[in-house]
């Protein structure tokens, strides 16, 4: 018994890797995955029923009590068996295809059985059509795993083994000769097939976990260059930012050389051949201008097509990766390999998947650019609206000023002179320093102070140390003019404004109250969510304001608008306190909108 096991496992071994060859087919993963339709389930069935056959001849040859040596059998004599793997190749079909593909080449190999003959060949053809079916059923009760546990797998392939046995004693004309090779083949057979199936789970659930952590991780690595890539395609493909994406693909890639281009000439190159693939070179390949013009990926696997006119060029392969901005290529990245032999498949599928990421971060880019223009244009048009009201009650008081006081006409016509230049310096940026918007302010309290110096009066505390804060710009003159326009518009004396800045933790909290008359309760839900058409105006002044404080620094900032128990109304918002980097960003984004 113990000859006979080890011959059992050493075709076992001969077996299991002729099997794991054929896991590297890839329609093999459409069993894996449970794909089946009528197609799938004969192409399956025909695949494991021939491996079925293969098995059989690979099995040990039984010639009465004998173990006989064979090549390729085309007849089985009345006293001759072949024993092996057969059935291992069945249990397969059924655990991985479930019942049809089992049943499907369980009956291609059990009819294959017959027709060879030999001993007992009922019962050698009649197990494999029900070891299908039995191992199919079975395995559904397992649908929810993937593959089969090894343990459980080990299980079916020792029931099947004994069943084997089983039709083997039933259907025998000699029952002596049927118990003596049952005692023989029986225990080598449960013990070599039940390990023979549980290896072979093993191996294809170590396959698969293998190639979907592949996947995994060159998805994650995709993700994480184009995340890193994002800050330098946020300004434009240049020399510098494309220096930058170069270094950062070749220090996540490890690639022999990466080249970034426009459409026409090198931006970038870094690694091998970088004596000679120089920048500001012009493209010269048909590769490089067939990715252009059709926006897909182009693979050079010799030197030829990479056309360099260095004759000790040492990039002999690479992979063009075109970046499509809006539709439109934009530019090139392209990897470079030193041997053809080093470009594998998992190489091309990652610039694929780097090359939809980094076209669609160009996009995201051109998007955000696009809102951010309409966003400016949308205040700026706000703004517009403010200026020549108040520009023409002060030309009209200059008028009235002149006869009456020409040194005061002076004085206001310097203030709106200030006034109207620090409007046109700070149109186009997104935050200025606090000190700025409140000599913007003052250059206008200066002047409606002269106009209504007899019935109102401002009171301003503003805290140390937040005079370097940065706020969007015109926020805190719109706020004081609807409070003189609306809340106080029915004072004659004792009007009030009070503007503080004071300074909470991390936050600037700015606060301007006046004593008239408060705001309707009707509007008060309205009041900088959209404009309030009334008989005073339109109500555009908190609007444009607040809009500007939630597209810059977000919806926290936001006014809050409440009337005040004893009289008048509060309007109060608070800012970050931004750091360095976060000014950076900002100023960059202007200066964007501004080219």
């Amino acid at each position: 018994m113990a000859d006979i096991t080890i011959l059992f496992f050493q075709r076992m071994g001969l077996f299991l890797v002729l099997v794991f060859m054929l896991t590297r087919i890839p329609s093999f993963r459409s069993v894996l995955d449970r794909k089946f339709n009528y197609k799938t389930v004969c192409y399956h069935s025909i695949l494991f029923g021939t491996l079925g056959i293969i098995a059989t001849q690979m099995g040990i040859l039984l010639a009465e009590d004998r173990i006989a040596p064979h090549w390729f059998i085309f007849k089985l004599g009345q006293d001759e068996m072949l024993v092996g793997p057969s059935l291992v190749a069945i249990v397969i079909a059924g655990l991985l295809g479930g019942p049809f593909v089992g049943f499907g080449s369980g009956m291609i190999l059990g009819l294959y059985t017959y027709f060879l003959g030999g001993d007992e060949s009922f019962a050698n053809s009649l197990i494999h059509p029900l070891a299908g079916i039995l191992s199919g059923a079975t395995a559904r009760f397992f649908s929810e795993e993937r593959v089969i546990a090894p343990t459980k797998a080990m299980f079916i392939g020792m029931f099947v083994p004994i069943l084997h046995m089983g039709l083997l004693l039933i259907f025998t004309s000699t029952p002596r000769h049927s118990i003596a090779l049952v005692d023989r083949i029986g225990l080598p057979l449960v013990i070599t097939n039940s390990i023979a199936i549980a290896i072979f789970t093993a191996m294809i659930r170590v396959a698969l976990f293998e190639q979907e952590q592949g996947a995994a991780v060159a998805a994650l690595q995709a993700l994480r260059i184009a995340e890193a890539a994002l800050p330098y395609l946020r300004r434009g493909l240049s020399f510098e930012t494309a220096t930058e994406i170069a270094k950062l693909l070749q220090q996540e890639l490890k690639l022999s050389a990466v080249s970034v281009t426009n459409r026409e000439q090198v931006l970038a190159h870094l690694g091998l051949g970088s004596d000679h693939h120089k920048q500001g070179e012009m493209l010269k390949t048909n590769l490089s201008r067939i990715a252009v013009e059709s926006g897909e990926i182009q693979i050079a696997l010799n030197q030829d097509q990479i056309r360099c006119n260095h004759s000790k060029c040492p990039l002999h392969a690479a992979i063009l990766m075109p970046l499509c901005q809006a539709g439109e290529v934009v530019g090139l990245v392209k990897m470079y390999f030193q041997r053809s032999q080093q470009l594998r498949a998992v190489d091309v599928a990652l610039a694929q998947g780097l090359a939809k990421l980094l076209s669609n971060q160009l996009d995201v880019v051109a998007a955000e650019h696009m809102k951010a223009l309409v966003q400016e244009a949308q205040l700026r048009n706000l703004q517009a609206q403010i200026n020549p009201h108040f520009l023409f009650n002060t030309l009209h008081l200059i008028s009235t000023l002149i006869r009456v006081n020409p040194d005061l006409a002076r004085h206001i016509i310097v203030q709106l002179g200030q006034f109207m230049r620090l409007n046109l310096k700070m149109t186009s940026i997104s935050l200025i320093p606090m000190e700025k918007e409140l000599a913007h302010l003052w250059a206008y309290i200066e002047i409606i102070k002269v106009r209504f110096s007899d019935q109102l009066t401002i009171d301003c505390k503003v805290d140390e140390g937040t005079e370097s804060a940065f706020i969007p710009p015109f926020t805190l003159q719109p706020i004081v003019e609807n409070s003189l326009k609306h809340g106080l518009t029915d004072v004659s004396a004792g009007g009030v404004i009070k503007i503080m800045v004071r300074k909470k933790k991390e936050e600037i909290e700015i606060e301007i109250c006046d004593n008239g008359k408060g705001i309707p309760v009707a509007v008060m839900d309205q009041l900088g969510m959209q404009p309030i058409q009334s008989e005073q105006g339109n109500g555009i002044g908190l609007y444009n304001v607040n809009q500007r404080l939630i597209h810059v620094l977000g919806a926290g900032s936001s006014l809050h608008i409440k009337n005040l128990p004893e009289k008048g109304c509060s309007v109060s918002f608070s800012i970050p306190i931004l750091n360095q980097k976060e000014r950076q960003l900002h100023e960059h984004s202007s200066d964007d909108r501004r080219r």
